[in-house]
């Protein structure tokens, strides 16, 4: 899934329009995959203060991040240049939809994204767990779904969609970002956040005293995925997975999110035991 693959698909794609296209297709809007060989660039979003899937260094401008370090890989396995743009969870598919970026890496597949966007498979699996202050005792998903348990979410995300599934009876409270959510647990208005474990692993790695790190039972196993702006020539989508889906099986993916974690102080041994991405 390297430069050579790249360039026979995209050869094969232009062929077949030159070759017999139809009128709709004789306007059809440039694909992707057309606009990224043409250019020579690629385009991907960049969540400035999202470590450890991106970081923008204040004093220099430069880019961490496993997301990063994983784009890089793509951009120069293609002989593309990468160009990074700034923007926000919310935001990043507006972007793809706007045609701003031609990818965005770290997206959960819900059902609503599914509506306006399309997926690869998987980058990396991940699971949801819970912040829980200090005194509040539960292992499994039924002990934090009673009428007294207070959790906060950033309302909309995946969070929010794990808490409904598993605790409806709770008292949810739904805030604008997962930081308001935060604060909302370190205030004590909550007994728990919801976040997935790779951000639930950073939090803990900021402030050790905000609470414990509970992985209830059942675990419920979520993925980070890629983003794509839907259209016709489904082309760049399926190529950019094939490239996640070899990458991800030779283990380059699972040592640039392990590294990349030190950014924000976890290790692998902070992860749960038996817990693998």
């Amino acid at each position: 899934m390297k430069r050579r693959n790249f360039n026979m698909l995209l050869g094969a794609g232009l062929a077949s329009a030159a070759m017999g296209m139809a009128p709709r297709m004789a306007v059809a809007a440039e694909s992707s995959l057309e606009r990224v060989k043409a250019s020579g660039v690629l385009r991907i979003g960049g969540i400035p203060d999202g470590a450890p899937y991106y970081q923008k260094s204040l004093t220099d401008g430069v880019w961490r991040g496993f997301y990063i370090d994983i784009c890089t890989k793509l951009a120069n396995d293609l002989g593309l240049k990468l160009s990074i743009n700034e923007t926000t969870w919310g935001n990043s598919v507006l972007d793809l939809q706007a045609n701003k970026i031609d990818v965005f890496f770290g997206l959960n597949p819900t059902p609503e994204r599914q509506k306006v966007i399309d997926f690869s498979g998987p980058v990396f699996k991940n699971s949801f767990s819970l912040i829980v202050k200090d005194g509040v005792a539960g292992s499994t998903w039924a002990d934090f779904d009673n009428d007294k348990m207070r959790i906060a979410v950033d309302a909309g995300s995946s969070h929010d969609a794990a808490v409904g599934r598993h605790a409806p009876k709770a008292q949810v409270t739904r805030l604008k970002t997962q930081s308001d959510a935060t604060a909302a647990l370190q205030a004590g208005r909550v007994d728990a956040q919801c976040l997935v474990l790779v951000l639930a692993l950073t939090l803990r790695a900021k402030n050790p005293g905000i609470g414990k790190l509970v992985l209830p039972s059942p675990v419920d196993f979520t993925t980070s995925n890629a983003g794509f702006r839907r259209e016709d020539d489904g082309s760049w989508r399926e190529f950019v997975d094939g490239w996640i889906t070899t990458h991800r099986d030779n283990g380059f993916i699972r040592n640039a999110v392990i590294s990349n974690m030190a950014l924000v102080g976890v290790t692998q041994a902070d992860f749960p035991e038996g817990f693998d991405i």
